[in-house]
C-alpha cells in the first residue's frame, strides 16, 4: 500500500512545531558555543530538505554541532571520516557474499542510509568519493547492481570542510557544490565566547557525551515533516520572486566573476527564504528575508576570476556589491 503524506498541519500545530524547531537552539547552545548562525542554517537546510556545507578551520566545533543536533532532533546520526584512502562503496554500501544465506550476493547499507550524516573532512578524500554522494543528495537515493534504495526521511548531509587553502585538501568541485542549500562559515569564536568554552571544560564538560551536558530531544522527524509541509505553503509575491532573479542575474554581469548563480542557485535561495520566513513566525517572504539567506545560498556557487584572484578579491564583497545593485522591492 502506498503511504499516503501527513496531513498539512493546522494554524495551532504549526505554532507548536514551529517552536519546538525552534527550541533546538537553546538545546544545542548547551554544547556549542556562539555559532548560532550555524545552527539555523542546519535547521532552515533540514525544512527545505537541502543539504549543508561547514567550512572552518580545526577544532571550531563543526562536529560537535551536528552530534549535538542529532541529540536535540532525536534522529538518526551517523558520521563518516574522509580520507585519501575510502572507497565509494565505503559511503553508500555494497553487495556482499552473505554465508549465512547459502553464499548469495546479499546488499550491506552504508552509512549513509542515516536521517543526518555527517561527513567530516570531505574535502580531504579525491574527486571520486566525492561524487558518490551527488545521486543520494540530489535524489535521496543509492543504486546499487541494478537496484535504487530509497534513503531514510528526512535525510540530510551535513559535511565538513577545512579552507582550501590547508594542505591536503582536494577542493570540491562546482557540480557537487551546487548540491549543498547553504555554506556556513563557523568562525573562531570572540575573547568572551572562548573563555565560556573553557570555562565548561574546566567543569567536566566531555564533547564526546552531549547528553552528559543535558542536551535532550525537544523535537522530531514528525515536526520536520509538518515543518517542511507549512513551508512549502509559505508566499512569494512576484515582486519578491523577481528580486531573487535579479540578484542571480547582476552575479552573472560582474566583471569579478566567471561563474555567476545558475537558476537552480536563485531556486536554493527561494526556498531558504520561505524556510527563514515561516521560521520567524510569518506565512510570506519578505525582502529582508532573501537577504538574510543570500550570503549561505549563493556564495559557494560563485566563480571569481584568476585575476581578481590575485587582487585579493573576495566572493563574499563580490555578492554584496551585486545585492546593492538590485533595487529592493516595496
Amino acid at each position: 500500500m502506498t503511504q499516503m503524506p501527513p496531513p498539512p498541519p493546522t494554524r495551532g500545530d504549526e505554532h507548536a512545531v514551529r517552536e519546538r524547531l525552534l527550541a533546538v537552539r537553546q538545546e544545542v547552545a548547551k554544547a556549542v558555543v556562539g555559532q548560532d548562525a550555524a545552527v539555523s542554517g542546519l535547521l532552515v537546510a533540514l525544512l527545505c530538505g537541502g543539504h549543508v556545507l561547514m567550512e572552518g578551520v580545526p577544532g571550531t566545533a563543526k562536529t560537535l554541532l551536528v552530534r549535538t543536533l542529532a541529540q536535540s532532533l532525536e534522529v538518526q546520526t551517523r558520521r563518516v571520516q574522509f580520507t585519501p584512502d575510502l572507497m565509494p562503496g565505503d559511503i553508500t554500501g555494497s553487495l556482499v557474499i552473505d554465508s549465512a544465506g547459502g553464499g548469495e550476493l546479499s546488499f550491506r547499507e552504508g552509512p549513509i542510509f542515516t536521517n543526518l550524516l555527517l561527513a567530516d573532512e570531505i574535502n580531504r578524500t579525491p574527486p571520486k568519493t566525492q561524487s558518490a554522494l551527488l545521486e543520494a543528495m540530489e535524489e535521496g537515493q543509492v543504486s546499487a547492481d541494478g537496484v535504487t534504495r530509497p534513503l531514510p526521511r528526512p535525510f540530510l548531509v551535513a559535511a565538513t570542510q577545512n579552507p582550501v587553502e590547508f594542505e591536503g585538501t582536494y577542493p570540491l568541485p562546482e557540480a557537487q557544490l551546487d548540491r549543498f542549500l547553504l555554506k556556513v562559515v563557523l568562525p573562531v569564536p570572540p575573547r568572551e565566547d572562548e573563555i565560556t568554552i573553557l570555562t565548561r571544560h574546566a567543569e567536566g564538560f566531555d564533547p564526546r557525551d552531549v547528553a552528559g551536558a543535558g542536551v535532550r530531544a525537544v523535537a522530531g522527524s514528525a515536526d520536520l515533516e509538518a515543518g517542511q509541509a507549512a513551508v512549502t505553503k509559505v508566499q512569494v509575491s512576484p515582486e519578491v520572486a523577481s528580486y531573487i532573479v535579479d540578484i542571480a542575474r547582476a552575479t552573472r554581469q560582474s566583471p569579478s566573476l566567471s561563474l555567476g548563480v545558475s537558476p537552480r542557485g536563485a531556486t536554493a535561495l527561494l526556498r531558504a527564504a520561505r524556510a527563514w520566513a515561516w521560521l520567524s513566525g510569518r506565512d510570506f517572504v519578505t525582502p529582508d528575508d532573501v537577504k538574510a539567506l543570500a550570503q549561505a545560498s549563493l556564495a559557494h556557487r560563485l566563480g571569481v576570476r584568476p585575476e581578481a584572484e590575485l587582487e585579493g578579491v573576495d566572493v563574499a564583497q563580490v555578492l554584496a556589491s551585486a545585492i546593492a545593485s538590485v533595487p529592493v522591492p516595496r
